[in-house]
């Protein structure tokens, strides 16, 4: 069976990007790209994310985006948000505004929200409660604008904060960013989302 050609582009934060990653191979985009091609896509992969990035840093990201029309982008933002006290509202709109543009573009959408930040390690115990409530206060403003666009939400922050609290391993040295193990993680939890969006897009320039 011919490979259906994919542009993917992967918008976002270090955690988009890869940082922490012990090599380009392990980060998520090319995680993503591996499992697509597998499920028989042909992927040209562009990760546009930024290190240290927040959500109003997505629109120079869109633009360079609108150059390459992919037919799907995951966006991964809110970590930065989160840790730089950037309000809600603020953030998500910055948020929407992405979207919106991506969309325009003819462009498929998966919108990973905000990571739960209290599995930090260097997060006290006193904090994580106060923490995570803030994390779930973004999540759930993310996820409705997302919805609210058409764009499908990939909420792995839940299925992954438990390992990532308990297993050091996937941190990287500086204990904040994903190692090699902690993005395959992620991945392994993102990828269905990724590879659904696909099919469905597949399924229907078929139809």
């Amino acid at each position: 069976m011919p490979q259906t050609p994919l542009t993917l582009a992967v918008l976002g934060d270090s955690i988009a990007h890869g940082k922490g990653a012990q090599s380009r191979a392990d980060a998520l985009g090319p995680r993503l790209a591996a499992a697509l091609t597998a499920a028989g896509f042909d992927v040209d992969l562009h990760v546009l994310a930024v290190n240290g990035a927040v959500s109003r840093d997505l629109a120079p990201q869109v633009e360079r985006a609108r150059r390459l029309r992919p037919d799907l982008a995951v966006v991964v933002v809110g970590a930065n948000d989160l840790a730089r006290f950037v309000p809600v509202d603020v953030a998500v709109g910055a948020l929407a505004a992405a979207i919106r543009d991506l969309r325009a573009l003819g462009t498929d959408v998966v919108v990973v929200p905000a990571p739960d930040m209290s599995s930090i390690p260097f997060v006290p115990p006193a904090f994580r409660s106060a923490v995570r409530a803030a994390c779930h206060a973004l999540q759930r403003e993310q996820t409705a604008v997302a919805e609210a666009a058409g764009c499908t939400v990939a909420s792995v922050a839940a299925d992954v904060a438990g390992e990532f609290g308990s297993d050091p391993a996937l941190f990287a040295r500086d204990r904040f960013h994903p190692s090699s193990a902690g993005y395959a993680r992620i991945a392994a939890a993102l990828a269905p989302y990724v590879l659904a969006a696909a099919q469905e897009r597949r399924d229907a320039s078929a139809a």
